[in-house]
Order: structure tokens, then sequence, then C-alpha cells
């Protein structure tokens, strides 16, 4: 797969089925992420895989799933990992890490779109929540999590036609309309 299909064919999956992702291939998306973009190259960023089962059972009602929908993954439908992405205060402001947190979490879904896997990018958070449950040092922020797991569902983008809301269709897929083409490029 190369990258432009692996842009086309990702989509936000908030249905995943119990399958566990390899620590293997978790450690690949860290490591992408590690080697993404950084603003004044002063990699403020730290990751945290999370697949303890009591873990991921404590960190699913801090986050918050799909604003356009009155629902929520069943217990069954969860991921099976998470990566926390946390910025170091001691080398960035959070406030300042906005495009380095962007750039590392986009080349963590790209690879595990390549890997097979599905991800959700998580940021309507309890974020002091997560950092306490997390036992994370004091100068570590929670900035986003990343969901990974294997899709029990697909996504199907679509041109926009009145509304820019996702849904799911009757078969429980993610429909998502995107702009067209013509209407984001300005000539």
């Amino acid at each position: 797969m190369n990258v432009y299909d692996a842009i086309q064919s990702r989509r936000t999956i908030r249905k995943f089925t119990q399958e566990p992702v390899k620590q293997e291939d978790l450690l690949k998306l860290v490591d992408c992420a590690r080697l993404a973009p950084y603003g004044a190259n002063l990699q403020p960023l730290k990751f945290m895989i999370i697949t303890d089962r009591d873990i991921l059972k404590n960190l699913y009602p801090l986050t918050k799933w799909a604003g356009y929908l009155d629902w929520e993954p069943a217990e069954n439908e969860r991921p099976s990992a998470y990566i926390a992405v946390l910025n170091d205060t001691s080398l960035k402001p959070t406030a300042n890490t906005e495009c380095d947190s962007g750039a590392a979490v986009m080349s963590m879904i790209l690879e595990a779109q390549e890997l097979g896997l599905s991800s959700a990018w998580l940021g309507a958070l309890q974020r002091d929540e997560i950092k306490k449950l997390l036992k994370l040092d004091s100068k570590l922020d929670v900035t986003y999590l990343l969901a990974v797991g294997y899709a029990a569902q697909t996504g199907k983008p679509f041109d926009i036609e009145d509304s820019v809301k996702y849904y799911f269709d009757g078969s429980g897929n993610v429909m998502v309309p995107k702009r067209t083409l013509d209407e984001v490029l300005v000539k």
C-alpha cells in the first residue's frame, strides 16, 4: 500500500474486534510518531502504549467517541489498545504542541492503516483524570489518545450534500461526508 492509498482508505473507526494488537505493531506506530516532524526539532512528545485490560476499562469513561452521534461503543466494541500522546513540559509548553501532536498522530494513523489496523484519534478527553489513571510524572501532559485495533466496521467517504455530520448507515458502517477537491482547492 502506498501513502496515497492509505490516506484514501483510512477512516476513523469506532467499533473494534477484541483481537489484541501485537506489541511489535504498537512499537512500530510509536517509532513512526518518533520520526514525525517537530517544531524546532525539540521532540517534546512521549508515548505510552496501553493494553492492560483494567486500565483500558478505567480509561474508556474518560473519553468521548462520536460528537455527532448519540452513541458510544459497547464494551465488546472498544479498542484493545491505546497510545497516549504525552507532552514533556520541560521541553515545550503543551499549548505549543498542537502541530507536533498532529504530525505524530497522523504518522501513526497511516502506519496503522499499512499494518491492517484501524484507529480513532481522540481529543475529547478528561486529560487530568487520564494523567492520574496512568500515574504520569507531573511534567507530562496528555495531548491525545490514539485508539488502535482491528475494525469491526468500515467507513466510507462521500461528497458533502448538506451537512458535515458523519453517521452510521443501516449496517453500522461510518458514512463520512467530505468536501470535494474542487471545493477545497483555491484557484
